[in-house]
């Protein structure tokens, strides 16, 4: 008998432990809530991330708290996340950057499905490619026949190398076989502000920050990067179909907690999300930033982000992208 009093404890101290978790998800949130966004103030992950903690706020009564933390491509942001207790009262509203091109082109500390539990995807969207209203092309076709004309001489910015803007910028260089300069940024929205003055010619850029400047004429849209026409902008054309063929990149975005975060708490997590983007104000506030709401399982995010890493890793690879 006295054999089997280790185990029995064991067994007792298992069950209360689980009695301790599911009893923290069932009051869950029961204080603030911390999402970080590791990009800059104003952009469309800072964005669409205040959207969403309005909302779980509102359905909750805690406190969504945005805490924007930029550098380095959203690897700072990123590491900070995934630092934090593993208790659900610390997310991360990232995009495809943090789980697809970084980890091809920097060392990062972090490994997206080690490190992170992914809740859901909560948007998707094609990039809009714009140039200075003083570049001569209204077209894509313009576009590649000046580079064509003046190789190196358009240079096109970034939000830095690890944003979709630089691998989609490299592979219209690839694809159309023309040689534009890569300036990199501290986020896209400062790559676009220099398009506006003029110090750089292109940018692949978010839709939200850059389709309110398109339609004001501050920048020329020249096409979206899909591979088929967007809802969101049906009159603008796609790379591939105005003379890039085959070109076609989306930009998403997901909401991690960090991995170990007990699995109530992130099917409520998950519930909350999927919830929040059914809704019809929400959906609106996003198509007019030129986003498309949308939610996910945990299961399919994952298996995005497998597949996105995949992709990307090819495309970087393929086409001699680096950090500069």
């Amino acid at each position: 008998m006295k054999i089997m009093v280790p185990v029995v404890a064991g067994l007792f101290a298992a069950l209360a432990a689980a009695g301790t978790v599911h009893a923290a998800a069932a009051k869950y949130p029961d204080k603030p809530i911390r999402m970080i966004v590791p990009w800059n103030p104003g952009g469309t992950s800072d964005t669409i991330a205040r959207i969403l903690g309005q909302k779980m706020t509102e359905r909750w009564g805690q406190q969504v708290v945005i805490d924007t933390r930029a550098g380095a491509s959203g690897i700072i942001g990123t590491e900070i996340a995934m630092r934090a207790p593993a208790d659900g009262y610390t997310l991360l509203h990232a995009n495809m950057s943090q789980w697809a091109t970084n980890p091809s082109l920097y060392k990062v500390n972090y490994d997206t499905l080690r490190d992170f539990a992914p809740i859901s995807m909560v948007a998707t969207a094609p990039q809009l490619l714009v140039v200075h209203p003083g570049v001569a092309a209204k077209s894509v076709q313009d576009l590649v026949a000046l580079a064509k004309a003046k190789p190196g001489a358009l240079n096109f910015g970034s939000g830095g190398a690890g944003t979709l803007a630089y691998p989609a910028g490299e592979l219209f260089k690839s694809m159309a076989g023309v040689n534009l300069t890569h300036i990199p940024y501290k986020g896209t929205i400062l790559a676009l502000n220099d398009l506006i003055a003029g110090q750089v010619q292109v940018v692949f850029s978010d839709m939200p920050i850059a389709l309110p400047h398109a339609k004001s004429g501050k920048v020329r849209a020249l096409a979206v990067t899909s591979a088929k026409r967007t809802p969101l902008v049906p009159d603008v054309p796609t790379v591939a179909e105005s003379g890039v063929p085959g070109y076609a990149l989306e930009n998403s975005w997901g909401v991690f907690a960090r991995r170990d975060v007990p699995a109530d708490i992130v099917a409520k997590l998950n519930a909350e999300i999927v919830r929040v983007h059914a809704l019809k104000d929400v959906r609106e506030r996003y198509a007019a930033l030129g986003l498309e709401a949308m939610s996910s399982t945990p299961q399919r995010f994952a298996e995005v982000i497998r597949e996105d890493d995949a992709k990307f890793s090819k495309i970087i690879k393929a086409t001699g992208a680096k950090v500069d």
